[in-house]
């Protein structure tokens, strides 16, 4: 047994964790030295219990390493622990590193220059648009995009990284077997390409209460700057942001409305001090990267398709890049509400607008 598949082991008893992993390995030398160790010397190590003792000795029952190895092959994985360079060098620096990490694609040494973009799952049309134009941008100017997967604003700053060919990397909740949310396999496959899937759980592990703030750590944890852009009062990305600090890493918000309860989080942020941020320059400038705002991409809605008629037109550049009620879309077009109202009808059904409740409508971003 190599000491890698030692680590596997050892992070497959629930009962060990990376702190009693590194106290275990500080008194016995290796992991495979721990998993050799007689009871006595364990017992004469501090932190380490009788329960996690009783795990270690019998491991054999416990764990089917066999198993987890195929299931890596299956997946096309592998498994990286802190001897590994590819293991993200800030990542080690925190006060609970993972044990291992399973990896799909690769991790690269420039992915030290990394920022993490969390928010709501629940994320509005203006939301959704921040994480896109600021996964762009960062991947743009050469940073990596270090996100959760999750559904929302999550999923636009991966989806923003890849469409500027930048490097974007998943950090999972769960096992990379049990892949969650399974609605984004598409886009995590997307992410393997072009960047990393990982996650310190084992293969089969599905995601749970506990699963998730642990998995918030190690996105921190990777990067040199976390940026907030929608979040609730209590919200994981408010416990992200709250691991950052712990961390020593900088924290960065996008206001929003005040009256949004998906903003409240962002804007109380701004109250205790973080770096309120309005466009990418606003982070680019802490990290002493000296970009023109001329140089950077502009991740503006698309323009209008080529086959619409003047009417049509007028109507769709009516509506801003955020929500615009009927009413406003009336008045800047110019044109009578009967053909305005038949005319986002037209294009609703074209799927190149979108009406939202309050008979507000917004354009429909090509990027997906």
């Amino acid at each position: 047994m190599t000491d890698l598949e030692a680590s596997l082991v050892l992070n497959m008893l629930p009962s060990v964790g990376p702190i009693r992993y590194k106290r275990l390995i500080t008194a016995v030398g290796s992991p495979v030295a721990v998993l050799s160790a007689k009871g006595r010397e364990l017992r004469n190590i501090a932190g380490v219990d009788e329960d996690v003792i009783t795990a270690i000795l019998n491991w054999n029952t416990l764990v089917d390493l066999d198993r987890e190895l195929t299931d890596m092959q299956a997946c096309g994985a592998r498994a990286i622990d802190s001897s590994s360079p590819e293991y993200p060098k800030l990542l080690k620096e925190i006060h609970a590193p993972p044990i291992v990490l399973y990896v799909i694609g690769n991790i690269l040494e420039r992915d030290c220059h990394a920022i993490g973009i969390v928010g709501s799952r629940q994320s509005s049309i203006y939301g959704a648009e921040c994480a896109r134009r600021f996964g762009y941008q960062l991947a743009y100017a050469g940073l990596t995009v270090v996100s959760g997967l999750a559904m929302g604003i999550d999923t636009y700053a991966h989806q923003g990284a890849l469409a500027a060919k930048g490097r974007t990397i998943a950090v999972l909740g769960s096992g990379l077997k049990a892949l969650y949310p399974p609605e984004n396999k598409l886009l995590a496959e997307r992410i393997s390409n072009s960047g990393a899937v990982i996650s310190e759980f084992p293969m089969r592990t599905k995601p749970d209460r506990q699963t998730f703030p642990m998995r918030n750590r190690i996105v921190s944890g990777c990067s040199i700057g976390v940026l907030v852009v929608e979040a609730a009062t209590n919200s994981g990305a408010m416990i992200t942001a709250n691991q950052a600090v712990e961390q020593g890493r900088a924290v960065y918000a996008v206001p929003g409305p005040i009256n949004s309860p998906s903003s409240q989080g962002c804007n109380r942020l701004i109250q205790q001090g973080a770096k309120l941020v309005t466009d990418v320059s606003d982070l680019l400038d802490d990290f002493g990267l000296l970009f023109s705002p001329a140089d950077l991409p502009k991740t503006e809605q698309r323009p209008p398709p080529q086959d619409l008629s003047d009417q049509e037109r007028a109507v769709f550049l009516a509506i801003g890049t955020q929500e615009t009620h009927v009413d406003d879309i009336i008045r800047i077009s110019k044109l009578p509400s009967h053909q305005v109202l038949s005319k986002l009808f037209a294009l609703e059904l074209r799927r190149i607008v979108k009406q939202l409740p309050g008979k507000f409508f917004v354009r429909l971003d090509q990027t997906n």
